[in-house]
C-alpha cells in the first residue's frame, strides 16, 4: 500500500476572483456527475510523467490521480477549495502519494525540484507579469534531464467571458517554444476549440526535456 500524504496547509489567504468562483462551481458539478475523465491535454501529458511530479493548477486532480496510479509521487496545487478538498478525499481513499495544497498560485514559490512539472490551462488566468514569472519558476524547478509540460491559452482566443474583470494573459503564438528554446522539444501543438457565441479557445501545448542528467525520484 502506498503511503498516504495529505496536506491541509494553505500558504496564502486568497482573493476570490471570478475565475476561481467559476471553477469552484464547475468542479462541484463534475463531482456531482462523477466526471473524472482526463481532458485531451492531460491524456497527452500522462505517458510522460514519472518520478516526483508537480501539478501546478491541478483542478480536481484527475491527472494527479492518474499519475499516482502509475507510481508517481505528486505535489498538486490549486486555488479552488472545492477541488483540493475533493482531491484529498480521493487520494486518501486510494492510498496514493499525493500532497494536495490549496494556494493562490499567482505568487506561490516552490523550493523543491521535480522530475516532471505540469501546468495545464492555468497561466492564462494570471496577469502577464505573473504568468511570465511563474513560468520561469516552473522551469527552474525541473531537475536536469526532467520534463516540463505546459499548456495555456494563446492569442487568437476570443472567448474571454471566463476571465471576467480579472487580469489575464494570452501568450503569443510561439512564446512557449521561444521560452524553451534551449530545451529538447518532445511535443508541440496548437489546438482550437469552438465556444459559445462563435468564439474560440486557442491553446498551445509544449512538452520539453531540460538539458543535463538528473536522478529520478520514485
Amino acid at each position: 500500500m502506498l503511503a498516504i500524504v495529505i496536506s491541509a496547509v494553505q500558504n496564502h489567504v486568497m482573493e476570490t476572483t471570478s475565475s476561481i468562483a467559476f471553477f469552484d462551481r464547475q468542479f462541484r458539478q463534475q463531482v456531482e456527475h462523477q466526471d473524472f475523465q482526463l481532458n485531451p491535454f492531460e491524456l497527452t501529458a500522462l505517458p510522460h510523467l514519472h518520478g516526483r511530479v508537480l501539478d501546478f493548477g491541478c483542478g480536481l486532480g484527475n491527472l494527479a490521480m492518474a499519475a499516482a496510479a502509475q507510481g508517481c509521487s505528486v505535489l498538486a496545487l490549486d486555488a479552488s477549495h472545492a477541488a483540493i478538498e475533493h482531491l484529498r478525499q480521493r487520494a486518501a481513499t486510494a492510498g496514493f502519494r499525493i500532497q494536495a495544497i490549496e494556494a493562490d498560485l499567482r505568487d506561490y514559490r516552490i523550493d523543491e525540484d521535480f522530475d516532471c512539472v505540469v501546468s495545464i490551462g492555468l497561466l492564462a488566468f494570471f496577469d502577464c507579469p505573473s504568468a511570465s514569472r511563474q513560468l520561469s519558476m516552473l522551469q527552474d524547478r525541473v531537475r536536469p534531464g526532467g520534463l516540463a509540460v505546459i499548456n495555456t491559452l494563446i492569442e487568437g482566443t476570443t472567448w474571454l467571458d471566463i476571465f471576467g474583470v480579472d487580469n489575464y494573459c494570452l501568450f503569443a503564438h510561439k512564446e512557449l517554444t521561444n521560452r524553451f528554446a534551449d530545451w529538447e522539444i518532445l511535443h508541440s501543438e496548437f489546438r482550437n476549440f469552438d465556444t459559445p457565441g462563435q468564439t474560440i479557445k486557442s491553446f498551445a501545448t509544449l512538452i520539453a526535456r531540460k538539458s543535463g542528467q538528473g536522478t529520478q525520484e520514485i
